[in-house]
């Protein structure tokens, strides 16, 4: 990096950060893969506690199926996959922080350190959200409409990959006030424009709520609502923080003195 990138002026070779770079990511692998194993070992019980949402709304002597040979191993270790890799995020965000910290100004390193804790935390809010008090809702709704003398007896694929898929959406969801407050700072927007569209967004957020979750009001609102208001959230987070100051600023004041 030249002398007005980088805030130590130091140059180094390609190769350098070629082995930076692997080094960082055997740490990721390692740590993954140190939560994975106690994951794996209590997979089905993992696997079971993740069900109960909708395994607590059947009808007595209903229960969950499998309908592929390899099913009942596969998806309880894909779940402890997923749970490893989420439950690593720190490490793997400290990770990606130390190899481009050297390269970032004094100013943006003061600013990515908290943003990362922040949307580590909000990311696991969103996905607790839906667990507690989202899913039991639409369990409830799509149980309930159920015709009369249809079973309600899901495959244990199809709702692994429902669950996750509500999981990611209100983690993402819950990531608005940081995605703001990055935009205000790289220039892209204002909190005045951002204010200024409000009805929009209003309207975009219930859309897009439409289509990530079934088709019910309540799953709909329960997504919406909390996403509209964390819009809400980082403009006031990015009126406080403020725009990003000039890149100028900052390479003049970690050029070291001639």
């Amino acid at each position: 990096m030249s002398e007005e990138s980088a805030p130590g002026g130091n140059e180094q070779p390609l190769i350098a950060h070629l082995l930076e770079l692997r080094l960082r990511l055997l740490r990721i692998i390692t740590g993954i893969a140190i939560c994975f194993l106690p994951l794996a070992y209590f997979s089905k019980e993992i696997y079971t506690w993740m069900a109960k949402p909708l395994l607590r709304l059947l009808p007595a002597g209903s229960s969950m199926i499998a309908t592929e040979v390899a099913a009942p191993f596969f998806a309880p270790i894909k779940l402890a996959g997923i749970l490893a890799i989420a439950g690593a995020m720190p490490w793997i965000l400290y990770q990606v922080w130390a190899f481009v910290a050297p390269g970032l100004y004094r100013s943006e390193r003061r600013l990515v350190g908290p943003l990362l804790v922040s949307s580590t935390l909000l990311f696991y809010a969103g996905v607790a959200f839906a667990y507690f008090l989202v899913l039991p809702n639409v369990f409830r709704f799509l149980v309930g409409i159920a015709p009369e003398g249809v079973a309600v007896m899901t495959d244990i694929n199809k709702y692994l990959d429902f669950i996750l898929t509500l999981f990611l959406a209100f983690g993402l969801a819950f990531e608005t006030p940081v995605a703001i407050v990055l935009l205000v700072r790289t220039g892209f927007v204002t909190p005045a424009q951002l204010a200024a569209r409000r009805d929009y967004v209003l309207v975009g957020v219930f859309v897009v709520a439409a289509v990530l979750t079934p088709p019910d009001v309540l799953s709909q609102t329960l997504l919406a609502v909390p996403a509209y208001l964390l819009y809400e959230v980082g403009i006031l987070v990015s009126r406080w923080i403020g725009p990003g100051q000039a890149v100028a600023n900052d390479a003049t004041a970690d050029k070291p003195a001639a």
